[in-house]
């Protein structure tokens, strides 16, 4: 049987090991476990000598050190998401498959950016203060729907295809905004490739960039000016991303409707207006936190560690080396 290291505290392999994973393990592997401490000294002697590391939130970074003389792992399966401060390349250059739980997660950030829009668009945080408040029926403003309406989503990482899926029973016109984005590939995904200007003309607009010097700043204050009335801006990827003052400017005027998981800095300073503004909805950066998605991460990944040891077959949670310099 393969050698296994599972490097992460027990805590958290309650907590990305669901049943199944821990069924695999037992089945598939011959299992090394962590403890607490995950320090430098304990990692390294869990990771060399064995063929698979299976990691997540918490776990060290793999010092390149430890593949010297062909004695690290030759799989390192990621029970979270980006794997880029984990992994130095120079690991991936030794011909080492690394897997990551991103899609899984992002179908669980998917949903969170669909339920963002369909709170904003019917304005429920407005009615849910009005009620609270003492009120009932409003006349000054009415919520509206998503059926329909353009939409559009800047990057086509795997988080935007999970959004792309779900929007699809809405019947939006969706406009992607990704210089890497094929002509073949958006009409496999049923979507328009636009130019970022044309993408930010839509009534909703979701972000799903990755965190790169390109990226930081895209969405520019003359941009958010130009984001038509009533707009809904979702951002679930990373903070710089947009100018943050400059949305909320727009939206404590009230021209603007934002919800927004990611900030800069993080955790966010706000004062008591931006609290208190119910046409912002204002989330910890846990668009892609839930309690299935969490406990279906390390059994999302070792089932394509499987499929790779065993046939050599590349599945959803391979990392490909090839775009490594663009992912998130």
């Amino acid at each position: 049987m393969p050698k296994l290291a599972v490097v992460m505290t027990p805590d958290r392999v309650d907590d990305v090991c669901g049943p199944d994973a821990r069924q695999l393990l037992d089945d598939r592997f011959e299992v090394s476990w962590a403890g607490a401490d995950l320090s430098p000294a304990a990692v390294e002697k869990l990771v060399v000598g064995s063929d698979v590391v299976l990691t997540s939130w918490g776990t060290p970074h793999l010092e390149p050190a430890w593949w010297s003389g062909g004695a690290g792992p030759k799989v390192v399966a990621h029970a979270a998401g980006s794997v880029k401060k984990l992994v130095d390349p120079a690991i991936l250059e030794q011909g080492v498959a690394v897997f990551s739980a991103g899609p899984r997660i992002a179908w669980s950030v998917g949903e969170y950016c669909l339920a963002a829009m369909l709170t904003l668009a019917r304005r429920l945080p407005r009615f849910d203060q009005a009620v609270r408040q003492g009120g009932w029926k409003q006349s000054a403003f009415r919520g509206g729907e998503l059926a329909g309406q353009p939409v559009g989503i800047l990057g086509a990482s795997s988080t935007a295809r999970a959004l792309i899926a779900l929007l699809k029973p809405f019947g939006c016109d969706v406009l992607v905004y990704d210089p890497y984005l094929s002509d073949e590939r958006a009409q496999q995904l049923g979507v328009r490739i636009a130019a970022l200007e044309e993408a930010l003309r839509c009534r909703f607009v979701s972000i799903h960039v990755p965190d790169v010097p390109e990226t930081r700043g895209l969405v520019t204050r003359e941009l958010i000016e130009r984001l038509p009335d009533q707009a809904i801006v979702v951002n679930s990827s990373r903070g710089p991303a947009i100018d943050q003052e400059a949305l909320l400017e727009h939206c404590l005027d009230g021209r603007l409707f934002a919800a927004l998981d990611v900030y800069d800095p993080e955790p966010p300073a706000f004062g008591p207006e931006v609290l208190a503004a119910s046409n912002l909805l204002l989330t910890p950066h846990i668009a892609g936190d839930t309690t299935e998605g969490h406990l279906g991460l390390a059994g999302y990944v070792l089932a394509d560690v499987v499929k790779w040891l065993d046939d050599g077959i590349r599945g959803p949670s391979f990392v490909d080396p090839a775009v490594w310099s663009i992912a998130a």
